[in-house]
C-alpha cells in the first residue's frame, strides 16, 4: 500500500486546507514565499504516480478526500495540508483503466478525510463510483472467502450503506497504525511495533501504515529537511523489520503495509515476499 497515495501531485498555487492550524494559516498567509515551499516539502510522500504506483505493486491506494472552501462546483480533491491539481474523478477514471487491462488484479480504495464534503457531495462522490466501476465494485455482501475476479474493486467508507465499512465483520479496514514517532529508534524497534500489532482483531484485513510524522516544532528546527530525505534514512532499518513479519488472519500478523515514497529501496518487492510464507 501506498501512504497518503496521491501527494505526487499537490498543487504549489493551493490554499491551506481548512483542517489545519491557525498557526500554519498565519504563517503561510504573512510568508507564503518561505512558508508554502516548505509545507510541499513535508507534506510530498509520494513521488509516482497513481499508474505507477500500480504498476510498481501497490493494490491498497489511500485517498484523503476533501471539497475546497468556498468552491461553487461539486469538484472533489484530494489533500495533504494542501489540495492536488487533480480532481477524484479524473484519479478513478485512471484506476479504472489501469483495472481494464489488468483483469485478474484486485484494488483497495481507502477513502477518508472528506473534509468540507456535505451529505450532497457525499452522495455525489458515491455516484461517481458506481458510474465508472459499475460491475467492478465488490458487494459488501461477498465473503472475502470466495472473492475472486471479476469482482476486482473494492471502496472502503464508513459514511455510506452500500459501500464496504469499517464496522462490517469482513471489513476491509479494521484497525490502523499510524506511528507517529519521529524516534527512528522507537519506529524500528520490533517490540514497539508488535505491541500495537497486537491489537488488531483477527479474521479482517487491517492495514500497518510505516510512516514518520512530523509537527510544526520539528520542521522550524529543521528548515532544509524534508519528509523525504527523513523517510530514506529510515528504510534501510524498516526493511529489516518488513522482512520479519508474517501474513495471514493471526493477531500477530498483518495484511497490508502502507509506506510512503514506495518507488524506493525494494519496499513493493519485500513485502509481496511474505506471501511466501503462507
Amino acid at each position: 500500500g501506498s501512504h497518503d497515495t496521491m501527494t505526487y501531485c499537490l498543487d504549489k498555487n493551493s490554499t491551506v486546507s481548512g483542517n489545519e492550524s491557525k498557526l500554519v494559516k498565519f504563517l503561510n498567509k504573512c510568508m507564503p514565499c518561505i512558508v508554502h515551499p516548505i509545507i510541499m516539502k513535508w507534506s510530498t510522500t509520494q513521488v509516482l504516480t497513481v499508474t505507477e504506483q500500480l504498476e510498481a505493486g501497490v493494490r491498497y491506494l489511500d485517498f484523503r478526500i476533501a471539497h475546497k472552501a468556498n468552491d461553487p462546483s461539486m469538484n472533489l480533491y484530494f489533500v495533504h495540508m494542501v489540495y492536488t491539481t487533480v480532481t477524484v474523478e479524473d484519479i478513478l477514471w485512471e484506476v479504472l483503466r489501469w483495472l481494464e487491462t489488468h483483469p485478474q488484479e484486485v484494488v483497495i480504495l481507502a477513502c477518508r478525510n472528506f473534509d468540507g464534503l456535505t451529505k450532497k457531495l457525499h452522495c455525489h462522490l458515491i455516484a461517481c463510483i458506481k458510474e465508472i466501476f459499475q460491475c467492478k465494485l465488490c458487494p459488501r455482501n461477498v465473503s472475502m472467502r470466495s472473492f475472486f475476479p471479476p469482482l476486482r474493486m473494492i471502496y472502503c467508507t464508513n459514511l455510506h450503506p452500500t459501500m464496504w465499512t469499517r464496522e462490517l465483520n469482513l471489513s476491509v479496514m479494521s484497525v490502523e497504525l499510524w506511528d507517529n514517532s519521529r524516534d527512528t529508534t522507537a519506529i524500528h524497534s520490533p517490540e514497539y511495533l508488535m505491541y500495537h500489532f497486537l491489537i488488531f482483531v483477527s479474521e479482517k484485513f487491517f492495514v500497518a501504515g510505516i510512516n514518520l510524522t512530523e509537527n510544526l516544532r520539528y520542521i522550524l528546527v529543521h528548515p532544509f529537511g524534508s519528509l523525504k530525505k527523513m523517510t530514506l534514512q529510515s528504510l534501510p532499518c524498516l526493511k529489516i523489520w518488513i522482512k520479519q513479519q508474517y501474513p495471514g488472519p493471526k493477531k500477530q500478523c498483518i495484511n497490508i503495509i502502507a509506506g510512503d515514497f514506495i518507488g524506493n529501496n525494494d519496499f513493493v518487492e519485500d513485502v509481496i515476499e511474505l506471501n511466501t510464507k503462507i
